[in-house]
């Protein structure tokens, strides 16, 4: 049991870096550095094409219900216009059968 915990202590002894880490991870992030500076750019354009096309989207469905509500009135007004035309046929048949029985 000894052996094995003297082998974790030197598994998670701190090591010192390698002296070429620093260089390396420095040039690395020069190479990165442009491709990710483009695709932060590409992100933004992508956020902002998918913004004007849901706002477009949404455009179009108020248009849309705009469009059905005006067409629902049209056809409510033309009931109303029907329903006066009835009652106003039914009013002289009223009248005119009122006229005849009071002769």
């Amino acid at each position: 049991m000894e052996e094995f915990e003297q082998e974790l202590r030197q598994a998670f002894e701190r090591q010192p870096a390698p002296p070429s880490l620093k260089r390396r991870l420095m040039e690395s992030r020069r190479v990165l550095e442009p491709r990710s500076h483009a695709f932060h750019w590409q992100r933004i354009a992508a956020a902002i094409l998918l913004t004007a096309a849901l706002g477009g989207g949404i455009v179009l469905h108020q248009q849309e219900e705009q469009r059905k509500g005006e067409a629902a009135c049209q056809q409510v007004m033309t009931a109303l216009r029907i329903t006066n035309h009835a009652l106003e046929h039914v009013n002289k048949q009223l009248a005119a059968h009122h006229h005849v029985s009071q002769e």
